[in-house]
């Protein structure tokens, strides 16, 4: 079967080892979304040096600014600029909140070796319908998917919401099982954005609900569970970024030692977008205020990226635990 599937050709694996493997271990995969060359790279290459397994995420919109005919290419030069570094970590790239079959299908066919289908916003008898229909697909070509019960707060890229839905327990075990869905996303207290919660001076986030999790856990025991909206919003960042000309008031993400217990239950993906932004944008701004005749764009987004490449490190060391792993 080898070179069988488009994604094989450009280097890439499905999730299903990935998963395996890190419910055995108790660690988180990174699911770490990117736009352009400069975040690819970065991701790539703070994976490569703390030996992390890797999903590269675009969602549909990231998809169509870099281009749906060249985003394979560039994911195809960042396996080989991994290779060439001399590592051999698996990376896997994945349709974030995909909303139609026939931009999974689309995906599938240019070489996404994992799809996510967000049918969450529709009826339970809808969502089913059209997860598995796109599953159907997907299995056809080696390509794991992704579903999702319960609905996230906040925004990010082309999903939002005002109001969170917690999912459901009693719901998962038959989504499951009329979908054949290879891992589900749920809600439990995690947000889009860099603005995840709004709190009063000196008030706490709220701690997630693990209780729904561990309910989860019992009804689908070995399965693998995916958190979205899981950045942290490092405070140092949103500082920056407020330093040096910005507004980001009261941006406020999930405390990382939460994260730390999700990796180690049966969550093994861990969804990482807004931390990435605010770190390049941090970057980005400082030197655009520290040198404002700098017109080079080598010069910002070349720190920009070795700051992204520092976090991607920390993230997997200390926070998902798959460093190491690969």
């Amino acid at each position: 079967m080898a070179d069988s599937f488009p994604y094989e050709k450009l280097g890439l694996v499905n999730t299903k080892a990935m998963f395996n493997k890190a419910m055995e271990d108790k660690y988180a995969i990174p699911a770490y979304n990117f736009n352009n060359m400069e975040q690819l790279q970065a991701i790539v290459t703070g994976c490569v040096q703390s030996d992390s397994p890797v999903i590269l995420q675009v969602s549909g919109s990231a998809r169509t600014y870099a281009d749906a005919v060249m985003m394979p290419h560039m994911v195809q030069g960042a396996v080989a600029m991994a290779r060439k570094m001399g590592s051999n970590i698996p990376i896997a790239l994945h349709l974030d909140h995909g909303n139609s079959f026939e931009l999974a299908k689309e995906c599938i066919d240019s070489g996404f070796s994992s799809v996510m289908i967000d049918g969450s916003h529709h009826s339970f008898k809808e969502n089913i319908r059209l997860t598995a229909e796109v599953v159907e697909y997907a299995h056809k070509h080696g390509v794991t998917v992704e579903g999702e019960l319960g609905v996230l707060a906040g925004v990010e890229d082309e999903v939002s919401s005002e109001v969170s839905h917690y999912t459901q327990p009693e719901e998962v075990e038959e989504f499951v099982a009329k979908t054949g869905v290879d891992s589900l996303a749920i809600s439990i207290g995690t947000s889009h954005g860099a603005h995840k919660f709004k709190l009063k001076p000196g008030e706490e986030p709220p701690t997630l609900r693990f209780d729904i999790l561990e309910e989860i856990e019992k009804r689908l025991p070995g399965y693998p569970i995916v958190l979205h909206g899981a950045s942290s919003v490092s405070p140092e960042h949103v500082a920056m970024i407020n330093q040096y000309g910005g507004n980001l008031e009261s941006a406020v993400g999930i405390p990382a030692e939460q994260l730390r217990r999700a990796a180690q239950s049966a969550v093994c993906k861990i969804n990482i977008d807004s931390d990435g932004r605010l770190a390049m944008t941090a970057m980005i701004r400082k030197v655009f205020a520290e040198k404002p005749a700098e017109f080079d764009p080598r010069k910002y987004l070349g720190p920009a990226r070795a700051e992204l490449i520092e976090l991607i490190k920390l993230k997997n060391e200390d926070v998902l635990g798959s460093a190491g792993k690969a």
